[in-house]
């Protein structure tokens, strides 16, 4: 049994994670934190969850006995308390993209600060357990990814590892709480309900993370185009990724359905949260769920590759995913607490 604590646990991630740790056979919830409900108990401020615990004020001392921390702060706002818990002994799971970037160069062009710990960033853990899960085992300070790259990453890691990639198209669908749960004008109900749109065409935020994770698993850098596109429901990425390979410093691509799902169930062998289907899956085979879905299509004619991915954007793309890390940290079996709708 360890005990951890949850530090903005009153955003949509934050309230997620509350349940599944609270569900969780191995922990014990120490401080849950939050500015706007200090006091408040967590029934009565999200009446769905089963937790008598009150909030708190965020403070170092109140976190003392805890040995995981999750800190579940905006980006850009995050870094100031994870490095001062990480300081104090802590490990670390966060859940902003303050630590994701590995060039501290690239934090005021893409979100706005200059990053003052680039120490930490050389030391963090990127969180995707099915690349990098020996790294994260001994981790102080795991960067959980973004909900857009989760599911772009595991479509893309099987090709970049096996074909040179020489171009790759991510086209992915989110539902409206992957903007978090502060509303806005875009995120108003009148304005998406019976309607779809992209945003963010160019720049999106969560574009360096892709690029970098990408180039790190083909071994070079790959050029690579993100548009993201907002749905009208509540929970749920759908990610229709196209590559395009190159014969020169690898195999041609392969255009053959059977050899892309050997090649896809042999990468993803034993993982307990991929699963590889030969039938395209949709949002809700997966929505409050850990599980990434995943299907194949050659298609010869265009000389492209699609895969198409389904995750949760709250679990496998955030709250989920972050507990899948403290297992793997903890040393508890990988699932344990994930078994669940939430």
């Amino acid at each position: 049994m360890v005990k951890v604590s949850v530090v903005g646990a009153t955003g949509f991630t934050g309230a997620v994670l509350t349940d599944l740790l609270a569900g969780h056979a191995g922990v014990e919830l120490d401080a849950l934190t939050s500015s706007s409900f200090t006091g408040r108990r967590v029934a009565d401020v999200f009446p769905h969850l089963r937790v008598g615990a009150r909030y708190v004020a965020y403070e170092p001392a109140r976190m003392a006995d805890s040995e995981y921390v999750f800190v579940c702060y905006p980006h850009a706002k995050a870094h100031p308390v994870v490095a001062e818990l990480v300081d104090g002994g802590h490990r670390v799971i966060d859940l902003s993209a303050d630590f994701r970037l590995k060039d501290a160069t690239l934090y005021p062009e893409w979100y706005g600060f200059e990053h003052p710990r680039p120490d930490l960033i050389g030391e963090a853990v990127y969180g995707l357990p099915e690349l990098y899960r020996d790294e994260i085992t001994r981790a102080r300070l795991v960067a959980n990814p973004g909900c857009f790259p989760t599911g772009a990453l595991l479509a893309l890691a099987p090709l970049a590892e096996r074909f040179c990639l020489e171009l790759v198209v991510v086209d992915a669908k989110s539902g409206v709480s992957g903007a978090g749960r502060a509303p806005s004008d875009t995120t108003h109900f009148s304005h998406v309900h019976d309607n779809f749109k992209t945003y963010s065409e160019v720049g999106h935020r969560h574009t360096p993370e892709m690029v970098q994770e990408l180039a790190l698993a083909a071994g070079s850098p790959v050029p690579l185009s993100f548009t993201p596109h907002l749905l009208p429901v509540h929970r749920g990425i759908l990610s229709t990724v196209y590559c395009r390979g190159g014969a020169e410093g690898g195999p041609e691509m392969s255009f053959d359905n059977e050899e892309l799902y050997q090649l896809y169930t042999e990468f993803y062998a034993g993982e307990p949260f991929v699963e590889v289907r030969p039938a395209t899956p949709s949002l809700r085979e997966v929505q409050q769920t850990n599980s990434c879905r995943l299907a194949l299509r050659g298609d010869s004619a265009s000389g492209l590759v699609k895969v198409v991915s389904v995750i949760d954007n709250l679990v496998k793309g955030a709250s989920g995913q972050a507990v899948q890390n403290m297992n793997i940290m903890a040393g508890f079996e990988e699932t344990l607490g994930l078994g669940r709708r939430v």
